[in-house]
């Protein structure tokens, strides 16, 4: 199980291997010993259980698992507390000014500043502390108690058995003397049966006591408190018995009562159905929901509900203030409450102390008759209700006596009342409608009127200017000068088109074309189709 080393193993010695695991395991043979005798887990995987080739393992051992390189730098020993090395007579150069000690300087003196230093009177020189370091592992750096001294704990034990000394003898001389006054009354007579029967149930319960020292540990739980140090403990009591029942086990249905293992609540009642006076457990909402839980919730709502209009109150900065005003307030919510009901009961009467209302009213019989179905449903006697929609109906504004939406004419909605298609207008009735009808009327007329006399206008002819790309007519009298012009222009335009440099930095475009600019354009221009176009220029 254990090797370290694989070997080359037969089929037939392979199969009896792991039959000889199979048995271990089962507790059939007996456990591999290693190398120190030690029996060897049979459970252990073969990936921890094996060893490396270079080990050169030949027995089983689970060496290889253990720290076998121990460094010897790391020691468990603590410092000296308080022990001196060398006590000098005279002031020594580079000591300490204050107290003549060579182990620090002045700066990191522990002892009183003296008024003249041991390094100017060269009197009671300090003796050399004693200087150790340590190189300390992993677990010597995070012990707590490293360097404790156990003897110094003494102190704390017989402080605590002279405590319980103390108490021993104050209860011993309590019951001497209870037994005093009972021998004396008993002599005198006088004293009744109560008192002494009173008397002896307290010497019963004294002696039934258990001794505190026996039942300190008694449902003791310590707790360990996160801390940057590493924590500390503390003990909780723990105020259940054992035989209680825990709350989660007290109904053991899937469907019951959600338990919550992290928080440890249990907000319903585990058994709705059990008697109550029974029940010790009836769920965390029992007991936030009665009592004093009530009252603090109400005084939290109403320091919120303060801080909120503008007071300066804080639950938990100032909790008696908050609580003193909870209290006026409640008084004067009480005063003017009662004295609203009075004022109502003096305007209206009331109706408690009045006589009796007839029984007819008061069971609100009728003579309306109702007949009924075999389902219940109404069949006839009672108007079926139209269910209200949750937006405001049949509310008329501005006069109107219709609501908007109520006409519809051309795409549009409107009122119907006065036929007005704009939603926030001023209602005008029948009046309004006539208006409005003559207006149509008259737009109707006055475009009929606009359309006749377009149709019996004549066209008038605009002068038409000749733009690029189109004939010029034959009969087009032609100014010279202007042409000449336009034939420089012209010269002028297909220069800058081959030499860009010549370009004006401010170019003007003119699109108005005239019929001389035209023909300048004409006589210019290059026709590819002509044989004698290269002559030209």
């Amino acid at each position: 199980m254990a090797t370290a080393s694989v070997a080359f193993k037969s089929r037939e010695d392979h199969r009896k291997q792991i039959e000889l695991e199979e048995a271990r395991k089962a507790g059939l043979a007996p456990a591999e010993v290693d190398e120190d005798g030690k029996e060897i887990n049979p459970h252990i995987p073969q990936y921890m259980s094996s060893a490396p080739w270079y080990l050169n393992s030949e027995k089983p051992s689970l060496k290889h698992q253990r720290k076998w390189k121990s460094d010897p730098n790391y020691t468990k020993s603590w410092y000296d507390r308080g022990a001196k090395v060398f006590h000098a007579e005279k002031y020594r150069k580079g000591a300490c000014a204050n107290c003549g000690a060579m182990t620090h300087d002045s700066k990191s003196c522990m002892e009183r500043p003296r008024k003249m230093g041991a390094k100017w009177t060269n009197i009671n020189i300090a003796p050399d502390e004693k200087i150790e370091t340590f190189e300390l592992d992993y677990d010597g750096k995070r012990d707590r108690w490293n360097g404790y001294d156990t003897s110094s704990y003494a102190r704390v034990v017989e402080r605590y058995e002279a405590r319980d000394d103390a108490r021993r003898k104050f209860n011993k001389e309590q019951q001497l003397k209870k037994l005093e006054e009972k021998n004396n009354n008993n002599d005198s007579g006088g004293g009744g049966d109560s008192d002494g029967e009173d008397e002896d149930d307290d010497l019963r319960i004294d002696e039934a006591k258990v001794d505190e020292s026996k039942q300190m540990d008694f449902a003791k739980v310590e707790k360990r408190v996160r801390t940057t140090g590493g924590g500390s403990t503390g003990t909780v009591r723990n105020l259940r018995i054992r035989e209680d029942t825990a709350k989660y086990l007290l109904n053991l249905d899937v469907n019951s009562a959600h338990y919550d293992p992290k928080t440890r609540s249990m907000r319903e009642d585990p058994l709705p159905d059990a008697d109550p006076n029974d029940k010790f457990y009836g769920g965390d909402n029992q007991y936030r929901n009665s009592g004093q839980a009530l009252e603090f919730k109400e005084l939290n709502i109403h320091a919120w509900e303060a801080f909120d209009k503008g007071q300066d109150i804080h639950m938990q900065a100032a909790p008696s203030q908050a609580e003193l005003l909870y209290k006026n307030y409640i008084v004067i919510k009480d005063k003017l409450k009662s004295r609203t009901k009075e004022t109502i009961m003096e305007k209206y009467g009331n109706a408690a102390a009045e006589e009796e209302l007839p029984r007819e009213l008061l069971l609100g019989q009728s003579e309306r008759e109702i007949e009924y179905d075999r389902a219940g449903r109404i069949i006839k006697g009672q108007e079926t209700a139209l269910p209200r929609s949750k937006y405001e109906e049949d509310v008329y504004i501005n006069n109107h006596t219709s609501v908007w939406g109520s006409w519809w004419k051309d795409h549009q909605w409107g009122y119907k009342c006065c036929k007005q298609v704009i939603r926030n207008s001023y209602c005008t009735g029948a009046a309004g409608i006539e208006a409005a009808e003559a207006a149509s009327d008259l737009m109707k007329a006055n475009i009929a009127r606009k359309e006749a006399s377009e149709e019996t206008q004549t066209p008038v002819e605009g002068k038409r200017l000749a733009t690029w790309g189109t004939d010029l007519p034959d009969d087009l009298v032609l100014d010279e000068d202007l042409l000449a012009e336009a034939l420089k222009k012209e010269d002028q335009r297909k220069r800058e088109e081959k030499d860009e440099r010549k370009r004006k930095y401010n170019v003007k475009w003119n699109d108005e074309v005239t019929a001389e600019d035209m023909e300048a354009y004409r006589m210019k221009r290059v026709h590819h189709d002509d044989p004698m176009k290269d002559f030209l220029h």
